[in-house]
């Protein structure tokens, strides 16, 4: 198993400068994950960027379009355009979000919603992406489109992965088990569950307060946030992520996202790939 870096990390600094920072700061990353619009700036995906991954020896392990391709018309253009895009690379992964609308995404909690979300289901989520599964099939038929299973989109969990990916052996899963630590869903579960569908993993972590916790529950967004890896969760369970990985048939990179308010991008890129790379060395 390996590891990388979504370089939105470093937006700042142009992906020259990134690639020379990581050979000095963080070795063990040798892939990078390029943002190409949706939520992302996309600040390193242009044609003269991409040349640079050979000349400094890094290989490019996926696109991120991560974004809200069923209500945004821009997100759906640059959905197809990455897909496209990798296509033209020879990417085997894409990386993004099923989209939807966040009052339907498992909050049927409200008389009369749970029929609107099913009606949501037939008439939009499914159709939309039986047709993009397809449209990714003719572009690059080694592409696999790695579903980030968040909250607030249609697709956020287990079983509204497994309705999505009955429609095309392409619809895989990006694995970010930040997602899952909030929602106590444990994600060592969703490994052994999806199995050969997971197309592609996340390394970040999170940290509740538990004393927010108790009173106001997950589902207030002040009581977790976002964190660099080992911050939330120390070595030893993300040795056992990465052997439930290697268990599952994985054998692609664990990709650091930094999303960690409280600590430097390059700290926390530093932190988190000390100890990725402890666990994946244990895990091997």
């Amino acid at each position: 198993m390996r590891l990388a870096l979504f370089t939105d990390a470093l937006a700042d600094r142009p992906l020259g400068d990134v690639l020379e920072w990581l050979a000095s700061e963080a070795p063990s990353l040798r892939e990078v994950e390029l943002g190409t619009g949706g939520y992302s700036p996309a600040p390193h995906c242009d044609r003269a960027s991409l040349a640079q991954l050979d000349d400094h020896g890094y290989r490019l392990a996926a696109l991120n379009v991560s974004g809200n391709p069923l209500e945004r018309e821009d997100h759906d253009a640059a959905l197809r355009d990455t897909i496209r895009l990798a296509g033209e690379l020879g990417v085997p992964r894409v990386v993004c979000m099923s989209g939807g609308r966040a009052e339907l995404a498992g909050a049927g909690w409200f008389p009369g919603l749970e029929d609107e979300t099913e009606r949501y289901w037939t008439e939009r989520v499914l159709p939309y992406w039986e047709a993009t599964a397809a449209f990714a099939r003719a572009e690059h038929d080694g592409l696999r489109l790695c579903l980030e299973l968040e909250p607030g989109s249609a697709v956020y969990n287990v079983s509204t992965f497994e309705r999505v990916a009955a429609l095309g052996a392409n619809i895989a899963v990006n694995l970010d088990p930040s997602h899952f630590f909030w929602q106590s869903i444990d994600p060592l579960e969703v490994v052994r569950r999806l199995g050969g569908r997971i197309g592609y993993a996340h390394g970040k972590d999170t940290v509740l307060d538990r004393e927010r916790v108790a009173l106001d529950g997950v589902i207030d967004r002040t009581a977790w946030r976002y964190a660099t890896v080992g911050h939330g969760h120390d070595v030893d369970w993300w040795r056992s992520f990465a052997s439930a990985l290697g268990a599952a048939g994985y054998d692609g990179p664990v990709s650091i996202e930094y999303e960690d308010p409280t600590v430097p991008p390059e700290e926390s890129i530093v932190e988190s790939a000390r100890i990725l790379a402890a666990a994946v060395e244990v895990a091997a």
